[in-house]
């Protein structure tokens, strides 16, 4: 094994409780990083790679950072995912005997970061962690810049507590290593940027002191186990107390509606699809908020739906008080403007980093709490009001802050600067002494320049030689001979010194040093004061953001022409004229057209929609879910009326994709989330299905997509929208009594198709595809094959049903499909051997529907003798045909 020197050697011993993460190991203004470390770092932050002499016979590999610039490259390092442990010298080098004593100080890592670009000011930045524990899963979530801890139990299912991942948008997640495999599984569905940590180790007892015994008792066995694996990690990596972290915020899964990632995803609550972005997503329609710990807030509020009634219409009363009342709402918003990020100044000041300008803007957040008390108090709403009663306004803090800091401080707190004056009598001494000494020193230069006749004499300060006297070499043979010592020459100038300059350089900067390390203490001294008021502060942010989230949603509403839903406990679901909200907002320049929604216990549970492939159907399915969500949160909703019930959780299958990563098919995805569905919804459920049943042959899919919505209807009775292709499905609406067919409008002239995206009763009898496809733009020798192929198959499909019809009906039918195909033969010859795979599929089984057919074939025999062919217009007929071939 190699001899290293002494410093190595502690770097060695040192990276040994950081194994994990890039040891940044101060060394004077650099941090260094050496061995395996260097080589990674060097490659991920593109610095350059060199070599240090450690004792071994070669050259150790080396590369660093400079000090002063090293949060950009830590930011680097976190951001792709790593930890990054900070070693600081933790003795004055002047004292040491010997290797510097150091050690690590702070171990970042992307769910403890404090600061930096890594903190959107608008986002949580949650850390994770799930343990098992008495046959219960567990989940615990911090946010370590604002200390808020949230906890739940999941029983004995991991499924619930895996789902809740995804409304926490973690970027880090701790978990005991049985667990680990379980979560990666779920996490690569959701996110390849989450870090996983394995851990395990927990001390129970140091964790207690950080909450009170009330607090602590009150919890569950298996959420003591949870939090205080997650506390253990945090006060390991990051080395000191955690006095912000207070309280425990515990919830069970009934206080919420449930939302998968996949639902949520497919709503588009918080980001698009398309690019992952907020805009377009339900929660940009929403953020109205003016403070960020209010956009936060509102987030959790869309993350997470209630599902108490009486807190949903607390919620409601407020909003509409807000809508109704626009002053009041204007008031509001202009007060919280000038409140800063409260939650996290908290946190600043709890982890010893908060400056002067931080306590500057909490002194004038502050200030903003008696006016927001007052707007409240005179809106005449017992709701608003209580929000604020008994607020504590914190007024003591204020002065405190206001009566010791000056209201422009600099950025450091180390360079003096900041207190102000009478609040320090020996300070205010040593500021005495250190005005008069300059203006000693004033006086002197002038003295100078009329003794020596230099106008241009002057005197100047540098941290090497103090202060001294500069003349410029033009001017040196003025200079009276034996006046000055020379002290340094530069190549336009001279600098000279004097005894009773240096004397009194010595009392001036001693009491400059001396002002530097007593402001230094005195901002201390406040921000510790500080520390022992956080629960204050932190009860008063959320009540301040609380304010703004409902100022954000009644303004939403009310510009935006929303109502106030009922909410009920009842089964019943009615919405009259709803629009999709993010749609609508975002087409401001197009009417948006609004449909009802109704779903009645015993008479309809199960809404089956067809209609052409862009008529709406998907947006119509999204917008009942999103407006079932925003009453939920306490929100008006787009609508005229709206009665809605308590929705405890919203399936979704929209889109289908691949998933690539664990080698589904599309099929397979879509048969896992109906599994899901089929598992867990209740009679209380939502759920959206769009196109059900693609992915396989055209026979088993609708015989999947048959047999689900039979088992929605018989087994389960809960809220359902299906959209298909599969128009066959149309007959379920006289098996199923609690199923109706609608579909989605359109309007014929010539050629063209109109989408009038209108919900009307009865089911389509085509999707216009090709149609679609011709105004995507593909190539008309494609669109002229489609419509041959398509009138083809709709001739054999007639041609096959002609055989239980009488002679005269089959006459006419023939004569028309004659017609028909004379026609497509003039737009393309065609050679008809290349049918012949599809002639194969249409025909088998072709005896085991005949009596099925024959049936069929009735009915529309006595639709077509009971027909007044004289008095039906040509659109009348088409109408009917279209109808009578959707019974075949």
């Amino acid at each position: 094994m190699a001899k290293y020197t002494p410093m190595i050697e502690q770097y060695l011993e040192i990276k040994e409780k950081a194994k994990d993460a890039f040891l940044f190991f101060r060394l004077g203004d650099f941090y260094e990083m050496f061995f395996e470390d260097a080589k990674l770092a060097a490659q991920e932050l593109e610095i350059t790679l060199t070599g240090r002499e450690g004792g071994a016979e070669e050259k150790i590999p080396m590369c660093g950072v400079p000090y002063h610039s090293a949060e950009q490259y830590i930011f680097k390092l976190i951001q792709k995912g790593y930890k990054v442990a900070i070693c600081e010298q933790v003795e004055n080098p002047a004292e040491a005997k010997g290797v510097v004593k150091r050690e690590i100080v702070r171990v970042i890592t992307p769910g403890t970061v404090m600061e930096g670009k890594m903190i959107g000011k608008n986002h949580n930045n949650f850390i994770l962690c799930i343990s098992h524990f008495n046959d219960t899963y567990n989940l615990a979530a911090c946010d370590l810049t604002t200390g808020e801890l949230y906890e739940t139990s999941g029983q004995n299912s991991l499924d619930f507590i895996l789902d809740e991942i995804g409304t926490y948008s973690p970027v880090e997640i701790v978990s005991e290593a049985s667990l680990s495999p379980y979560i990666h599984e779920r996490i690569d569905q959701i996110s390849s940027t989450i870090l996983m940590t394995e851990w395990d180790d927990k001390d129970e007892h140091l964790v207690k002191e950080q909450f009170t015994t009330e607090l602590w008792q009150s919890l569950s066995l298996s959420s003591q186990h949870c939090i205080s694996l997650l506390m253990s990690y945090l006060k390991e990596t990051q080395k000191r107390a955690l006095s912000h972290i207070t309280n425990i915020h515990s919830y069970e899964r009934n206080q919420f509606m449930t939302l998968d990632p996949f639902t949520r995803r497919n709503l588009e609550l918080v980001e698009t699809i398309r690019d992952q972005s907020k805009k377009g997503s339900l929660l940009w329609l929403l953020d109205k908020t003016v403070t960020s710990m209010g956009a936060r807030l509102l987030k959790r509020w869309v993350d997470k739906p209630l599902m108490n009634q009486t807190s949903i219409n607390e919620r409601l009363e407020v909003t509409d008080t807000l809508v109704q009342q626009y002053i009041v709402r204007e008031d509001l918003r202009e007060k919280l403007k000038n409140v800063y990020d409260l939650e996290r100044l908290v946190g600043r000041i709890s982890y010893g980093n908060a400056n002067a300008r931080d306590l500057v803007a909490l002194k004038k957040s502050l200030e903003q709490v008696p006016a927001l008390i007052e707007i409240c108090n005179d809106s005449g709403s017992d709701n608003l009001s209580g929000i604020v009663h008994s607020l504590d306004q914190c007024s003591d803090l204020k002065d405190r802050i206001d009566e010791a800091i000056i209201d422009e401080p600099p950025i450091s707190v180390k360079e003096g600067a900041m207190i102000k004056e009478g609040y320090h009598d020996y300070l205010d001494q040593l500021r005495e002494a250190s005005v008069n000494g300059k203006q000693w020193l004033a006086e002197l230069e002038q003295r100078e320049r009329e003794v020596t006749g230099i106008k241009k004499l002057k005197i100047g300060y540098n941290k090497v030689f103090g202060y001294f006297i500069e003349i410029t070499k033009a001017n040196i043979n003025l200079i009276p001979e034996g006046r000055y010592e020379r002290k340094q020459t530069l190549t336009n100038a001279e600098r000279f010194i004097t005894p009773e300059l240096k004397e009194k350089e010595a009392l001036i900067l001693e009491a400059e040093e001396k002002m530097v390390g007593i402001e230094y203490e005195l901002f201390n001294e406040l921000r510790n004061e500080l520390k022992f008021q956080i629960p204050r502060l932190q009860k008063l942010a959320g009540i301040i953001s609380t304010l703004d989230v409902f100022q954000s949603l009644a303004k939403v509403s009310a510009e935006y022409e929303y109502c106030k839903p009922v909410i009920t406990k009842d089964y019943d679901l009615n919405i009259k004229e709803g629009r999709h909200p993010v749609v609508e907002s975002i087409s401001k320049d197009q009417r948006f057209i609004a449909n009802d929604s109704l779903f009645e216990s015993g008479d309809q549970n199960i809404l089956l929609i067809t209609g052409p492939n862009m008529a709406g159907k998907s947006t119509y399915m999204r917008q009942v879910s999103l407006i079932c969500i925003m009453a939920q949160i306490g929100c008006f909703v787009p609508a005229t009326e709206a009665k809605i019930p308590i929705i405890d959780r919203i399936f979704t299958r929209i889109g289908a994709a691949d998933d690539l990563v664990s080698g589904q098919s599309t099929f397979m995805v879509e048969m896992k989330d109906i599994q899901v569905m089929t598992e867990k919804a209740t009679e209380q459920s939502l759920v959206i299905i769009d196109e059900l049943g693609r992915g396989t042959s055209t026979s088993e899919g609708m015989s999947i997509a048959q047999a689900v919505i039979e088992f929605l209807h018989h087994e389960i009775g809960c809220k359902t929208l299906v959209s298909t292709h599969f128009h066959e499905l149309a007959h379920l609406e006289k098996q199923l009594p609690y199923l109706k067919n609608y579909s989605m409008s359109v309007k014929e002239s010539g050629d063209e198709v109109t989408f009038l995206r209108k919900l009307i009763k009865g089911a389509a009898s085509t999707s216009y595809g090709i149609y679609c496809a011709q105004i995507a733009g593909i190539p008309n020798s494609i669109i002229e094959r489609s419509y041959l192929l398509l009138n083809t198959f709709e001739s054999r499909s007639v041609n096959q049903d002609l055989k239980g019809l009488t002679g005269d009906v089959k006459r006419e039918i023939a004569v028309t499909e004659q017609s028909n195909m004379e026609q497509d033969v003039m737009l393309n010859k065609v050679d008809t051997i290349q049918l012949s795979l599809f002639e194969e599929l249409e025909d088998h089984n072709t005896d085991v529907n005949n009596n099925l057919k024959q049936n069929k074939a009735n009915i529309v025999e006595k639709e077509l003798q009971s027909l007044d062919l004289l008095n039906i217009t040509p659109l009348q007929a088409i109408q009917i045909l279209s109808d009578l071939k959707s019974k075949l």
